[in-house]
């Protein structure tokens, strides 16, 4: 809501966030009750995931480059009492859309910035944020938002009747067109949610003609278009169709037991409809308006809050668009105030028993721990059901002191890493690297090459690697720089000790990292293990074996 730039694209935004924000968090009591209770009694609940479990953390964040990024997020969390000012928001809402009335032009539709040219994206955008708010019935300032919608829509029309004329003036064989661009098929579903705006004569052919395109088309489509195209389709009656792109994105999904329901191709890229959030967002309204199954729809959404888990969302179309998918399709997770049923071996947890332990209100969220002589084997066990719907996670930690050589690696977790010494010698046909056995013995003045490898199931943000390495080594790059390898890019900072990683974004993958150490020092050593955390859900880590060297 607070975005500092004056486009049309994000006045709209304020707008549509200011009206949505507004209509959630005063149709329901529990939410203004929730909010009450972290802000007077459980103030650790508006704190950025990236301060909060500091202990389970391997690394301080002030030792990260995300200490901005913690306190803007805790800034956000703290802002959300602006949501229940009613009179604050109802002034927003008209400062927003009288700016947007200012930023319209005569032909109805909307530039990017003031004074730039009309853009056909950014007014389908409007058209189609004001007509999810229509379909939801959020309190909108009416009189004001039917002008606009009315002009813009007539202006979308008669684009549509200008990229024919276009048509049949350089292609001669037109009729026998059989595809679709993208900002067609967006017109459709923007223009759907407004079929009391009839289509004007001059502009009908071109209607009908695009429309056949619509129906012809969908096979040779992304993801996002094909979804859109099931809302318009199912919205001009067009249902027997619907249901086969329903079907035909459903074969194509996966169903995990704990990531729900997604796609493999559900990827981030340069253009407005690789979005992987909005999208996950529009197959929940499709699953569930046109498809009308609400099984999928609840997989779709445990996706977006298993995303959310590991992820900052930055954008506010993104988190607009889940929050509206969350709350307002499926069944209501937010009726269900069950606590899960947690056993650790014989032992029954029941946190409201405990001392000291508090019940973070709406999430339920809370840790308890144990010291040593409290630990036994059976608590290594762990069963957990759930009460009512929705969908619950939580995560043990053992913390252990052991020798480094003697670490074992991690297994069967999100994040896998491997780690590896070679030993880098010239030939007479080049540079050539042997792996280093465990008995080898090592020469002052060998050169090694470390080689790190990680596989990541999920993508995940603010995520820190680190990399032990043996007192009797030293790194050759002495330089902390930022790097970019394999579409990969990253922070690498040199320490005495290790060498370690930052990456903002770790998409889903399998990565190798490599880098050079010279051998300094005689001795037997421990070369240390190489750990890898996420700092937003410290849930998610990982460590490879323990290894010792020898030099002689």
């Amino acid at each position: 809501m607070e975005y500092p730039y004056e486009c049309a694209e994000q006045i709209f935004s304020r707008y549509y966030a200011n009206s949505l924000a507004t209509h959630i968090a005063n149709s329901d009591p529990k939410i203004k009750a929730v909010f009450d209770s972290w802000r007077n009694y459980q103030p650790d609940a508006l704190k950025s995931n990236l301060e909060k479990n500091e202990e389970l953390k391997s690394l301080l964040l002030r030792e990260t480059p995300w200490v901005r990024d913690a306190q803007n997020e805790a800034e956000q969390k703290r802002r959300i009492a602006l949501l229940f000012d009613l009179n604050r928001m109802a002034r927003e809402q008209s400062k927003a859309i009288n700016q947007l009335k200012q930023l319209q032009y005569a032909d109805g539709g909307w530039p990017w910035f003031a004074g730039g040219p009309t853009n056909r994206f950014i007014t389908q955008h409007i058209v189609a944020g004001i007509g999810h708010l229509d379909h939801l019935g959020v309190e909108t300032d009416k009189p004001a938002s039917t002008e606009m919608t009315r002009a813009a829509v007539q202006y979308l029309d008669n684009e549509l009747s200008k990229d024919l004329r276009e048509l049949k003036r350089y292609n001669k064989d037109w009729r026998n067109v059989e595809t679709l661009s993208q900002i067609h098929v967006h017109y459709f579903y923007a223009r759907s949610f407004f079929q009391n705006i009839e289509v004007e004569s001059k502009n009908r052919e071109a209607f009908d003609f695009y429309f056949s395109l619509l129906k012809k088309d969908w096979l040779k489509q992304e993801l996002y278009r094909d979804g859109i195209a099931a809302m318009a389709l199912h919205r001009y009656d067009e249902q027997e169709l619907a249901d086969k792109i329903v079907t035909s994105l459903d074969e194509r999904s996966i169903t995990d037991e704990e990531l729900g329901m997604y796609w493999k191709s559900n990827t981030p890229g340069w253009w407005w409809y690789q979005a992987p959030i909005e999208t996950q967002a529009l197959m929940i309204e499709v699953f569930d308006e046109v498809g009308n199954d609400l099984e999928a729809v609840d997989e779709l959404k445990i996706w977006l809050l298993k995303n959310k888990q590991t992820n900052s969302w930055e954008t506010t179309k993104a988190t607009s668009e889940a929050v509206y998918a969350l709350l307002l399709r499926g069944g209501n997770w937010l009726a269900v105030d069950d606590l899960v049923d947690i056993q650790l071996g014989e032992k029954v947890i029941e946190p409201s028993n405990i001392d000291g332990v508090e019940i973070e209100a709406g999430s339920g969220y809370f840790k308890t721990s144990w010291n040593g002589s409290e630990v036994t084997p059976q608590m290594g066990e762990v069963k957990a059901s759930k009460n009512g719907e929705g969908i619950a996670w939580g995560a043990l930690y053992w913390q252990y002191f052991e020798d480094l050589d003697k670490i074992t690696k991690f297994e069967e977790t999100p994040l896998q890493i491997q780690k590896q010494l070679f030993l880098q010698q010239n030939t007479a046909t080049g540079p050539k690297i042997t792996p280093v056995s465990e008995n080898q013995e090592l020469e002052i003045g060998d050169l090694l090459k470390v080689r790190i490898e990680l596989r990541v199931d999920r993508n995940m943000e603010f995520v820190h690697m680190k990399d032990m390495r043996a007192a009797g080594f030293e790194p050759t790059n002495v330089l902390s720089q930022y790097k970019w390898q394999d579409g990969l890019g990253y922070y690498e900072s040199t320490k005495d000790a290790s060498t370690d990683f930052f990456f903002d974004y770790l998409p889903k993958g399998v990565y190798v990292f490599e880098y050079p150490l010279r051998v300094n020092n005689a001795g037997k050593f421990s070369n240390g293990i190489t750990t890898i955390q996420c700092m937003y859900a410290p849930e998610f880590t990982s460590h490879s074996e323990g290894v010792s060297v020898t030099v002689k």
